[in-house]
């Protein structure tokens, strides 16, 4: 990586469908002003750990225990200085990080959510209940959304959207895959080479 390319650290818990879409665009020279230095799960059986290594980028599990919020977060703040790590992308990562963890990271987080945000979102909206959601109310439209994370679940300032058409015959989990493809694996990338480069422009962090 160049001196001047942000580090980016990628959040996972699961698959890695977004993990891959970024290693992907990384490969193709679509992610150029940030490098993925590290992907950090906090489950020890995410596959994304593997497209990780497969990707030979760096991983490391860090599991909550219960009620260990706190504990949690400081070995994740701990992993993240000592990598010098600019930006933090979470995708699919399945667990609330608390106010004071974001406000250390003004900006610096981003998330991608399958919606275009004000619509089916906040807490309690992720995975296939978005979709489900959107199929029930019957909505002719729906996408996704990469935005900054702030202390709000979703409430963060919007970086991308895209909209997908729902079709008549749809179910959750078609869906969910076209919104991944069409939506989610095109602006995630996006997202972070804007980020990464915002930051360069900087001179700095945001």
């Amino acid at each position: 990586m160049s001196q001047m390319q942000k580090r980016v650290a990628v959040l996972v818990s699961g698959g890695g469908t977004n993990l891959q879409a970024l290693i992907d665009a990384q490969h193709m020279g679509i992610i150029h002003s940030g490098s993925i230095e590290i992907v950090i799960s906090n489950k020890a059986d995410a596959y994304a750990l593997e497209r990780a290594q497969r990707a030979d980028i760096e991983t490391a599990v860090i599991e909550k225990k219960p009620g260990g919020q706190a504990e949690f977060e400081e070995k994740l703040m701990a992993l993240l200085q000592e990598k010098q790590i600019d930006l933090i992308v979470l995708a699919g990562f399945m667990s609330i990080l608390s106010e004071n963890f974001v406000k250390h990271y003004e900006e610096r987080i981003i998330n991608v959510h399958p919606s275009l945000i004000p619509s089916f979102c906040g807490k309690g909206y992720y995975g296939l209940k978005v979709h489900e959601e959107a199929l029930k109310k019957g909505v002719k439209v729906t996408g996704a959304t990469v935005h900054f994370v702030n202390e709000i679940p979703d409430g963060g300032k919007i970086i991308f959207q895209k909209a997908v058409q729902v079709l008549d015959k749809d179910t959750p989990e078609t869906l969910q895959k076209r919104v991944m493809k069409q939506a989610e694996w095109k602006i995630l990338p996006r997202a972070v080479e804007k980020v990464c480069k915002d930051m360069m422009m900087a001179g700095g962090k945001v």
